[in-house]
């Protein structure tokens, strides 16, 4: 059975991620990956896993990019010490900025990337889906007005 490790970012990004799993089904193995400050999302998860925790780089307080990127340094050791023992086949994500990392992270080590614009991204895309998409071996947006913003990636609809 093929390992899944999601990346749950907290209320949207959740559950977006959350309705793409449910439609996965059973057939995976799923081990689930949150923020150290999301008190949230563990009570949303659908398919038994293992949970792990990491530092995360943004709270909602930071404002300047160089604060982010330098948080983003002691992420990284932990998320890549996630990804060696959890040996996952792919990784899921629809943002925040801890997909970030965690994308780039995967793809050095060749773990399958599947990266979910959120569908409140209509126009314009977010941070976390530009800094990505590159990585992301699937990329999906949920508005066809944003194939213009991500030429390669897949139109599926609204996943929420």
């Amino acid at each position: 059975m093929k390992h899944i490790l999601v990346h749950l970012g907290m209320g949207g990004h959740t559950s977006q991620v959350l309705q793409l799993i449910s439609s996965m089904g059973d057939k995976y193995a799923y081990s689930y990956l949150l923020g150290d400050d999301d008190k949230t999302s563990e009570k949303k998860i659908i398919f038994p896993g293992k949970i792990h925790r990491v530092k995360n780089p943004r709270l909602m307080s930071d404002r300047s990019l160089l604060i982010v990127l330098l948080k983003m340094i002691p992420a990284s050791f932990q998320l890549f010490h996630v990804l060696r023992r959890v040996k996952p086949y792919a990784v899921i994500s629809s943002g925040p900025s801890l997909a970030i990392p965690l994308f780039w992270l995967a793809k050095l080590l060749g773990i399958k990337t599947i990266f979910i614009e959120s569908w409140v991204r209509v126009h314009h895309g977010s941070q976390a889906g530009r800094f990505c998409s590159s990585a992301a071996d699937l990329f999906f947006v949920q508005w066809p007005s944003l194939k213009n913003v991500y030429p390669k990636a897949v139109y599926v609809g609204r996943l929420s």
